[in-house]
């Protein structure tokens, strides 16, 4: 992809020139970075990109302009730049509970892309969620789709389903740490070291997560695949269930998707 233009080059800005770099997505050298820090400017430049303090002038001449900026900064950045766009411009928005009908408020009837990624992106094992209005080709959308398969996997959902994916994709990571919290409790309490509890932990977490995505049973038939009848792990599930543990994370995850839903009518 040519002529892009990043707005906003935090961790998130960041990893997205990153990675799509790194798969071969763009070149640096077709991209263009407006941050107001120094430092981040420098991160940039050691990427290959140009470089500029000023967002109006890093999205003259662009095809296509990503906002990767605080949900809160949206409306100045809008009226800084929407007058600069170049016709037929498409802008993609990474920033968290804004609608495209609010994106549409603030920069007008454009081609607009809106993406939920989530942290894991950094590490390259994102999960991504795009959608985008009427005035965006397919086209225009699967080339958006392929910068954020290169962070990990993406997905072309309809908008209706986005607060689903703030509780499941965009928040879960935090449900997934508190798992890995309560393993490397009890590990360390037997007596490994921090660091030991961390490593049996996560790779215990990484592991199953791969073999449910490559496998074709469901993950509760996985689950079944190591209960032995009066084995050691269908006693720690029995504590699991007793607990009503899925259902606990399904309600936690409610919760999310409620507040996403009640933030972006605010």
């Amino acid at each position: 992809m040519k002529n892009l233009a990043i707005i906003g080059f935090g961790h998130m800005g960041s990893a997205i020139v990153a990675g799509a770099v790194r798969a071969g997505a763009i070149k640096p050298g077709d991209v263009t970075v407006a941050d107001s820090s120094p430092q981040a400017l420098e991160r940039a430049a050691a990427l290959g990109t140009k470089t500029t303090p000023r967002a109006e002038e890093a999205v003259v001449g662009q095809k296509t302009v990503l906002l990767a900026v605080k949900p809160n900064n949206l409306p100045e950045l809008a009226e800084l730049i929407k007058d600069r766009l170049e016709p037929g411009a498409v802008v993609v928005s990474i920033c968290a509970g804004k609608r495209l009908e609010t994106l549409a408020e603030l920069f007008g009837d454009i081609k607009l892309i809106r993406v939920m990624p989530n942290t894991p992106a950094l590490v390259g094992e994102g999960m991504s969620a795009l959608c985008a209005n009427k005035n965006v080709s397919e086209a225009e959308l699967f080339a958006i789709a392929e910068i954020f398969k290169s962070l990990g996997r993406a997905e072309i959902l309809p908008e209706r389903l986005f607060d689903s994916v703030t509780a499941v994709s965009g928040s879960g990571p935090a449900y997934v740490y508190s798992f890995i919290c309560g393993l490397m409790k009890y590990a360390e309490e037997s007596g490994m070291s921090p660091e030991t509890a961390k490593l049996f932990a996560a790779q215990t977490v990484l592991g199953s997560a791969k073999m449910v995505l490559q496998s074709n049973d469901p993950p509760e038939k996985l689950k079944q695949n190591i209960c032995t009848p009066g084995g050691t792990t269908v006693e720690a599930v029995k504590v699991l269930d007793g607990a009503g543990f899925e259902d606990i994370v399904s309600r936690a995850a409610r919760a999310c998707e409620l507040k996403s839903k009640a933030l972006a009518e605010k």
